[in-house]
């Protein structure tokens, strides 16, 4: 056993588990290319200053979960990504896509930090794949995000999720209420708690995300957002709503609803699931109009998108049991050579098979016939095909099934042919 461990707050993905994150990713491929999204990689950390100020200095992100450092005694702080929204948003600016055309549809897959205290579907290396719509935030902007989001969620099965979903308003809407909102708490700043207190003067908004059950009795009688929109904020919020509507998507409309981050406007939703417990937040998303300018754009640029925790959702598929029938990562043949002197011969048949699209093991260690035997069960590959004196002589393979037994001598062509049909490919384990 080694004397290091993994650092705290991170974990180690072995094969057995990769094979369910690949499943998830490439429903995320596949759905978000159906809908016109195409892939952006940025990198996994930026100037300490972007996510100050395009987060906000008053979040609990930038205020305690971030991982900064300075890379040189002369050089700006940095910071590893905790979420992707300011990041891609930078990157479109910085390349002046706004330029080549007016809406540009990204997704991502990629690595996330925070200083969080580690528990169960949060970790303080996490990874979360979403999407951002730029250029655009109408109502059916925010819709098309929503969908895909939810689309992506049913194309893996998933059931009992909760859509929450609210209309934040613009900036002078949210200013009237947050004026509201100290008046309302001011008169129990005694019994508001540590983070409430802070909250109360930096952005009493994010007292409404409170999870402390005092606060939430004070924050269930408290103003409502809703009653400060103009009109025309709630025709906005209402358009959305007609599109869930129109595609089928439940949702519930929640006016305490607040995301975690500052750059919000109009339209915020939530993903929950009744697997994840008290911290059952699985995805979400919003409007975000002015973080381009926050980030130095001379205008705004309207944008929507959503994020969703892959832990989160990987703990709430195994638990609805989504990933007990995935394809096992298993080897078709693994090939038997019966004598060490062939193990040339193997090899090149290995490959042979390999070219023709089949998976397949051989034995590197000079092991007995026997234990090639034990080793092809114990990856569950479904055929062991033989190689000795006989086979090698005549061109002609013994393939035996190790789930019936039933063993074919074939031509190395018509064994190819063989593996190559559906029926064959399909492994007798899972």
């Amino acid at each position: 056993m080694s004397q290091f461990q993994s650092v705290k707050g991170t974990r180690d993905i072995f094969p057995e588990e990769a094979v369910r994150w690949q499943y998830v990713e490439e429903v995320v491929h596949r759905l978000a290319a159906l809908h016109g999204f195409r892939e952006i990689r940025i990198p996994l950390f930026e100037y300490t200053e972007l996510f100050q100020r395009g987060i906000g200095s008053t979040t609990d992100i930038v205020g305690k979960e971030m991982f900064s450092f300075q890379p040189d005694p002369q050089g700006r702080s940095v910071t590893l990504r905790p979420e992707m929204t300011a990041g891609v948003m930078r990157a479109a600016l910085q390349k002046n896509l706004f330029s080549l055309g007016t809406v540009h549809k990204l997704y991502y897959i990629g690595e996330l930090f925070r200083k969080e205290r580690p528990q169960a579907g949060r970790q303080r290396q996490f990874s979360q794949f979403g999407a951002e719509l730029l250029g655009v935030s109408s109502p059916a902007a925010v819709a098309e995000v929503i969908t895909m989001m939810m689309q992506i969620f049913s194309s893996l099965g998933l059931k009992g999720l909760r859509l929450r979903i609210n209309t934040l308003g613009d900036s002078e809407e949210r200013a009237r209420f947050r004026e509201a909102l100290q008046g309302w708490f001011a008169p129990f700043h005694d019994i508001l708690d540590e983070a409430s207190k802070e909250r109360l003067e930096k952005n009493p908004l994010r007292i409404l995300d409170s999870k402390n059950p005092a606060i939430q009795e004070l924050v269930a009688r408290a103003p409502r957002l809703y009653d400060y929109l103009k009109e025309s904020s709630l025709r906005d919020f209402e358009k959305v709503l007609f599109y869930l509507d129109e595609r089928n998507i439940a949702y519930d409309i929640d006016h305490r609803l607040v995301r975690g981050l500052d750059y919000y406007c109009h339209t915020a939703f939530e993903v929950t699931s009744p697997e994840l417990g008290a911290q059952d937040a699985i995805g979400g998303g919003g409007r975000y109009d002015a973080l381009a300018r926050e980030l130095g754009s001379a205008t705004d640029v309207p944008a929507s998108g959503f994020a969703v925790g892959m832990e989160r959702l990987l703990i709430t598929m195994e638990k609805q049991g989504l990933l007990a029938e995935l394809p096992s990562d298993v080897p078709l043949v693994y090939v038997v050579v019966q004598q060490q002197d062939l193990l040339d011969n193997g090899l090149q048949l290995a490959w042979q098979l390999r070219q023709a699209g089949i998976t397949t093991e051989i034995d590197l260690a000079g092991k007995s016939m026997k234990a090639q035997m034990r080793e092809a069960n114990r990856v569950h590959a479904s055929y062991a095909l033989f190689l000795g004196a006989t086979e090698y002589a005549t061109g002609c393979y013994s393939l035996k099934n190790l789930a019936t037994s039933e063993q074919i001598t074939l031509t190395l062509d018509a064994m190819l042919q063989f593996l190559q049909e559906p029926k064959a490919q399909k492994p007798f384990y899972s």
